[in-house]
């Protein structure tokens, strides 16, 4: 089933945000996320909100666009109120789900309503997600047509095996294609992978490895796969017909990718994340990585403001009822406190490559630096310079860099 919501206190019907959202606004960049919660079927590993045409309790995706556009609007007013001042959106992500899965009449219309109610900044990234089989080149050149920059493609394999296992539903030869019309439409170009598939070789990984290669994206991302419980890969794991990944194997499938990625021309900037250079970076993720603002429109999405994060019902039909009723489509909502927006900036930005300022940490959490650098797992060229940043050893022990720095 989809993913649940985490808890939080009751986020008020009006959307109303607390005075503390205007301190240090006008120096946060702001940006949309549209999550469209539709998929054509659910991939076995998945545990994004996302629903299939049975799972939509009698609402239609054919309604979903008109909801959107009612947000977007009721966001801009919340914004207002609360005083923020007037920020154009500098990003804007649809995600999902198969964001294009909907007509591109329809993406078209909710980055319109976005245009009207915050507007775009000059030169603004705007992206969608597509599945390989879910566009064709009419669909691709109407989003560019209409402002879209970006397109990132779900490609995980390029081995049928492993997309079978995935329960993914694009053939191979189909990625090239879609790459090719992009292209033409004018659009950056985006290409993801999942590495550490059960029954994936080595051998296959680099099969995809050097295929994303040939595509010569302007971007190219790299997950580790996460066996999430309560998923249909979760179960067939439990039942014993596939074998769960292995941790070392994932390193391994890790530094060949980082290798093959960076002889290639392509410089890693957050762990997951490569690209050509800075400015085909994927600005969208990088300000979620750093603490901008951002509305996040639609069932299940997560919005933040100044340290107020909400986040919306899951189930499209809530969501529809809500909207409909013309209150806030919010679940639920935490403020952080000073320490909490610290601690969660040190957990962030030492995944990315420009790192996080060494004045962000305590005197006595400062004395772990040279421990982590003596370790392998942090950059000491980079700590000179006053940063924290992590070596690749240190970006496949993430989680320990930040434990021992926040200990």
């Amino acid at each position: 089933m989809p993913s649940i919501l985490p808890d939080g206190e009751p986020a008020p019907e009006d959307g109303s945000l607390p005075p503390s959202v205007r301190a240090g606004a006008e120096d946060r960049p702001f940006g949309v996320y549209v999550h469209v919660p539709y998929c054509r079927v659910r991939c076995g590993y998945c545990d994004f909100n996302t629903y299939t045409a049975s799972e939509l309790g009698g609402t239609s995706r054919a309604e979903y666009a008109a909801q959107a556009e009612t947000e977007i609007s009721f966001g801009g007013e919340v914004l207002r109120r609360a005083g923020l001042p007037e920020r154009e959106a500098s990003t804007v992500f649809f995600g999902g789900g198969t964001p294009t899965l909907l007509p591109a009449a329809d993406l078209v219309r909710m980055l319109d309503r976005i245009r009207s109610v915050w507007g775009l900044a000059s030169g603004a990234e705007i992206t969608t997600e597509a599945n390989p089989d879910s566009v064709d080149s009419a669909y691709l050149n109407t989003l560019a047509d209409a402002g879209f920059t970006r397109v990132s493609f779900g490609m995980q394999s390029a081995v049928p095996s492993v997309l079978a296992t995935l329960d993914r539903t694009h053939a191979p030869e189909r990625v090239p294609l879609v790459v090719e019309w992009a292209r033409s439409a004018g659009l950056q170009v985006s290409v993801d992978l999942i590495y550490g598939t059960p029954g994936e070789t080595i051998d296959d990984w680099t099969q995809s490895v050097e295929a994303a290669l040939e595509l010569a994206p302007d971007h190219l991302s790299a997950y580790a796969l996460i066996v999430e419980a309560g998923t249909k890969l979760a179960a067939r794991i439990r039942r014993g017909e596939i074998v769960a990944p292995d941790d070392d194997l994932h390193a391994e499938m890790y530094e060949l990718v980082d290798d093959r990625f960076t002889a290639a021309g392509y410089s890693w900037y957050e762990i997951s994340n490569w690209s050509t250079s800075d400015a085909t970076r994927s600005r969208h993720n990088l300000s979620y990585w750093t603490g901008s603002d951002w509305w996040g429109v639609g069932p299940g999405a997560h919005s933040h403001a100044g340290g107020v994060r909400w986040w919306n019902v899951k189930h499209p039909r809530a969501y529809a009822e809500r909207i409909a009723a013309g209150v806030s489509p919010a679940f639920a909502r935490e403020i952080l406190d000073d320490e909490a927006r610290r601690s969660e900036r040190v957990l962030l930005e030492t995944r990315i490559a420009d790192g996080l300022p060494t004045d962000v940490l305590q005197p006595d959490e400062r004395r772990a630096i040279p421990e982590l650098i003596a370790a392998g797992l942090l950059d000491g060229r980079a700590a000179i310079r006053g940063r924290v940043t992590p070596t690749r050893r240190g970006r496949l022990l993430a989680d320990t860099v930040v434990q021992r720095l926040l200990r």
